[in-house]
């Protein structure tokens, strides 16, 4: 691969990815990802486990005889021939070969029902009663679990704020908690389009996530603060440009570190697939939640806190004074500094008459590279090369 190629350009920071000057972009798409979110959280809603919405629970025993949908046929039917209200949600299997059972879950039942459609499940499938487990939990459970959750939540958000205050600014620390409360509306509305079921595990995973996007964004945001630190005594770049190189500086360690962090949470979601439900619910929230995570630390956090700065009066006059000096470069009226390349014509200013366009144009084009002598400069006659028997020491004076 050469040494210019995008993969090496990445590691040494050099890729000039123009994430901030397409901020709207990725706005757009933030706001589209957010409104499904929440169009799904109104008409799809959760699918909620036995754990919050509160039920019974059968397991039956795998077996060459009994199959997944002998089970379920079982249940619906001990359901119906008991008169209960109570409805099954799918049967799922768990566990391989001879450890292997189902998995059936009905809404609440009535204490008194729940024996005699545990002993028809039984009869329906020719196994022993004994054999099939029941359990009851109740939705008050799940309640105190999501207080409790929404709790953690708010305490977390707050030390987070406090933090990022105290070692950055109050708008780092917006953009942050703005970037964190993103990865969890498009987590949780992955879910409830998937309609991926709602566990204490799924909770367990949505706080664990927090913590992950929190570390990415702070990468990303100390480099910003390095790259700021004194822009407005710079009249060659604006803090939006400063903090595009930031982004490009740290932008190869933040896939580098999500990759990393994926890999191992790949590998606890494939192992819940083959049957630990709840690793598959731990899994399955982390892999999306640390995934959306990179997104937003490189196409969101920074654009935010960005944009708050462009609020800020030093920081619209500095970046005016930037676009001034830049504009009067274009016009050839101030030469550029040392390692200050000319602006394109892209960047002229918006009063320039069409006429000057193309004026403008060819003097950014045509301006020197760095290090190298200004087109149009003499030198005096008295150097070498000059006028022969110009100043010669002994030459005759005419």
């Amino acid at each position: 691969m050469s040494k210019s190629g995008l993969a090496n350009r990445l590691y040494r920071g050099e890729a000039g990815l123009n994430l901030i000057g397409k901020r709207k972009i990725w706005f757009g798409v933030a706001g589209a990802l957010i409104l499904v979110a929440l169009l799904s959280f109104g008409i799809n809603r959760f699918t909620l486990g036995i754990e919050f919405a509160g039920g019974n629970q059968f397991i039956v025993p795998a077996s060459n005889s009994v199959t997944l949908s002998d089970a379920q046929d079982a249940v619906d039917k001990a359901l119906a021939d008991n008169n209960t209200e109570a409805t099954a949600l799918p049967a799922t299997e768990v566990g391989r070969g001879g450890q292997a059972w189902y998995e059936i879950r009905t809404s609440e039942l009535d204490a008194n029902k729940i024996t005699a459609v545990k002993d028809q499940i039984a009869q329906e499938l020719g196994v022993p009663s004994e054999e099939i487990n029941d359990s009851a939990v109740s939705a008050a459970w799940g309640k105190q679990v999501t207080e409790r959750a929404l709790l953690g939540l708010v305490i977390f958000v707050a030390l987070v704020m406090v933090y990022l205050i105290l070692r950055f600014e109050w708008r780092m620390a917006v953009a942050a908690v703005s970037s964190l409360l993103l990865n969890l509306v498009l987590t949780a509305g992955l879910y409830s389009l998937a309609k991926f079921e709602v566990t204490p595990a799924t909770i367990i995973g949505f706080l664990t996530i927090l913590g992950f996007a929190l570390y990415d964004v702070v990468v990303v945001f100390d480099k910003v603060q390095e790259n700021t630190r004194g822009i407005t005594a710079s009249g060659t770049t604006t803090y939006g440009e400063a903090a595009n190189l930031a982004i490009n500086q740290t932008l190869m360690r933040s896939i580098n570190t999500g990759l990393v962090a994926l890999l191992p949470v790949g590998g606890l979601l494939i192992a819940g697939l083959s049957g630990a439900s709840t690793l598959a619910d731990l899994g399955l929230v982390l892999f999306v939640g640390m995934a959306v995570a990179v997104y937003s630390s490189i196409f969101f956090a920074t654009p935010v806190l960005v944009t708050l700065k462009e609020f800020e009066p030093r920081i619209q006059a500095h970046t005016k004074r930037v676009l001034a000096r830049r504009a009067a470069i274009a016009r050839g009226e101030v030469a550029p500094k040392k390692g200050e390349a000319a602006p394109a014509a892209a960047r002229q200013p918006r009063q320039a008459a069409p006429e000057q366009a193309s004026e403008v144009g060819a003097l950014a084009g045509s301006a020197p590279k760095v290090g190298s002598r200004p087109t149009g400069a003499k030198r005096s006659g008295g150097g070498r090369g000059g006028r022969p028997g110009g100043n010669r020491p002994g030459g005759k004076r005419r």
